[in-house]
């Protein structure tokens, strides 16, 4: 009964060089926007008004318009010609139907989940991610608070094994263009904790709240997108319990300047590896996780 829809959903999604990604994320745009003024009234009279600062909800807003714009660029220059390159040497051609639809979107959480974990346990990757999590507001505005490096420090190396195994690279980014929009509605204290198998199973504004932490117990924690369930395989889970203090646990920036917040921290990466020291040291600061400083001399 699905398979005509999937069908029909291929051959548009197919058609033509189009980064679904990018179409999905703008035409969610006024349903974002929405969403947003209706969490805002429902919590502007509460104790979590708090969460709703003017100047830090431009910056998400200003950091959010960027990321789109340079990302039409990063896709035609980048992103598109090195998973075009890559799909002539699939292995399969991937059927995209009914049957199919459901396991491919659980390969790309699967990769989603790596990829999330490795942006922020590999500091080359954390130098673009680190935008996301500096700010100290929770809202649904916070989810648009995206860095104009991602392409850059190369997002979509994480899912073109599913390009590799056939899957056209149209379809890789739709579904990972659903996955982000879903993600935008998990970005708020609106909502509390929903029914335990729901907890179990999904990335919920409450998994999500802690995975914004810079409590101890919730750093680099819950780095599902839709689910929540890798995270529970390979320990990466936890649960909230406890207020979350948001922002980062080290190297916080102030102010609201939107290319300070894109490219601190990358250009703190690399005044590190360019300090005197052996070359493995200095490369380090480029692989090894963020907080990882070079042993001292003394």
């Amino acid at each position: 009964m699905l398979d005509p829809l999937i069908d029909t959903l291929h051959a548009y999604l197919s058609a033509g060089n189009v980064d679904w990604k990018h179409v999905i994320l703008t035409g969610m745009t006024p349903v974002f926007l929405i969403a947003f003024v209706i969490e805002w009234a429902k919590l502007r009279n509460t104790d979590k008004a708090k969460q709703f600062s003017g100047p830090d909800i431009l910056a998400n807003l200003g950091l959010g318009a960027s990321y789109q714009v340079f990302e039409i660029a990063a896709y035609a220059l980048i992103t598109a010609v090195a998973a075009n390159w890559i799909y002539q040497y699939r292995i399969y051609d991937m059927p995209i139907n009914g049957w199919t639809i459901l396991p491919l979107f659980l390969l790309e959480e699967f990769l989603y989940y790596w990829f999330h974990r490795s942006s922020h346990r590999v500091r080359w990757f954390w130098s673009a991610h680190v935008v996301h999590h500096s700010g100290e507001h929770m809202n649904m505005t916070t989810a648009m608070r995206q860095s104009l490096l991602y392409s850059i420090t190369g997002w979509w190396l994480f899912f073109m094994p599913m390009v590799w195994l056939g899957v056209p690279p149209a379809v890789v980014f739709a579904l990972y263009g659903c996955n982000l929009a879903y993600q935008y509605f998990i970005h708020t204290e609106s909502v509390g904790k929903l029914p335990r198998w729901v907890e179990y199973i999904f990335d919920t504004p409450a998994a999500h709240r802690a995975h914004h932490g810079r409590n101890p117990q919730y750093v680099d924690k819950n780095y599902g997108g839709v689910l929540i369930i890798f995270d529970r395989l390979f320990g990466t889970y936890v649960e909230e319990n406890e207020a979350v203090d948001y922002g980062l646990a080290y190297r916080q920036p102030e102010g609201h300047n939107i290319l300070t917040l894109n490219f601190q921290e990358f250009n703190a990466m690399w005044r590190d590896v360019l300090k005197p020291g052996p070359l493995s040291q200095r490369l380090k600061h480029l692989w090894g996780p963020p907080e990882w400083q070079r042993p001292s001399s003394e």
